[in-house]
């Protein structure tokens, strides 16, 4: 075995043994390519430094645990998506008295915000408590304050328009020096707290679940515990919404759902299917 990849299960294993984070079952190629990241990051020069920094000195999990995680979003990022979810999704959601939405693996909140404008603009959002959760805290503090650099400003306006915003998309931010900051309204039904897809279980019953970009990091065990996961948390006729590079065909999960728009990857749980398995 290469020496550098027996110095990544000895990661694995420090994550787990000093730290509790369970990385067994992540894809072993993209958590290579971010452990070789931390070593440059950090001036390690190695993985073993990298472990041996791990393992004795105070702290530095927090900042491993920042760089192993992917904070990388936008508001209404792949704009068809919110657009199916406004035309197709929430008009559902609008029959229930109450609405839990789990919006996991929430980054910098970029998402999570746009399904509070969502909400505002359908009229829903007085009604609906937003779940937003990561294992980076550090990106969770972000999320929590929803400031951002204004550079990003121009690119998500078209978004937002793209994404069939019914007002501009201006209305709902302040801009000061190089920074905007959403407003606060949006925040107001909104919930940040840290949860570890790997080892935590279902906390809410969901009417919408949301989780992008994010199994593709995991292996097809990993990403079965997930989908059963959400299984689980959703409501009967609750809707599931992935990335666009993820798919839940290859999971016996996939049985419980059905999709509203299988190339947006947007499913709704209840209803049981005859899907092929494919790996």
């Amino acid at each position: 075995m290469d020496v550098e990849d027996i110095e990544i299960e000895l990661f694995i294993r420090a994550m787990q043994r000093r730290h509790g984070y369970d990385f067994n079952d992540y894809a072993p190629a993209s958590l290579k390519r971010r452990v070789q990241q931390l070593v440059r990051t950090h001036d390690a020069g190695t993985i073993s430094e990298l472990n041996r920094r791990l393992l004795h000195e105070d702290g530095f999990v927090t900042r491993v645990i920042e760089g192993l995680s992917v904070p990388v979003s936008e508001m209404f990022r792949d704009p068809p998506v919110f657009r199916a979810l406004r035309d197709k999704v929430l008009p559902v959601l609008a029959s229930y008295p109450e609405i839990n939405i789990w919006q996991a693996g929430c980054a910098h909140g970029q998402e999570v915000y746009s399904l509070a404008i969502l909400l505002e603009e359908a009229g829903l959002y007085d009604r609906a408590r937003i779940y937003a959760t990561d294992f980076n805290d550090a990106a969770l503090h972000v999320a929590a304050e929803g400031i951002y650099a204004t550079r990003d400003a121009r690119d998500w306006s078209r978004n937002y328009i793209e994404a069939g915003g019914l007002r501009s998309f201006s209305d709902y931010y302040s801009a000061r020096y190089d920074f905007i900051k959403l407003d606060q309204r949006l925040r107001r039904n909104v919930t940040f707290f840290n949860h570890n897809l790997v080892t935590d279980e279902v906390f809410c019953e969901a009417h919408l679940i949301l989780c992008r970009n994010v199994l593709i990091y995991f292996n097809n065990a990993l990403q079965d515990h997930t989908l059963a996961l959400f299984r689980d948390s959703l409501v009967r006729g609750g809707f599931l919404c992935l990335g666009t590079r993820e798919n839940i065909d290859f999971s016996p999960a996939a049985a419980c759902f059905t999709d509203i728009d299988a190339a947006l990857r947007i499913y709704q749980a209840g209803v049981s299917v005859a899907r092929p398995l494919t790996r």
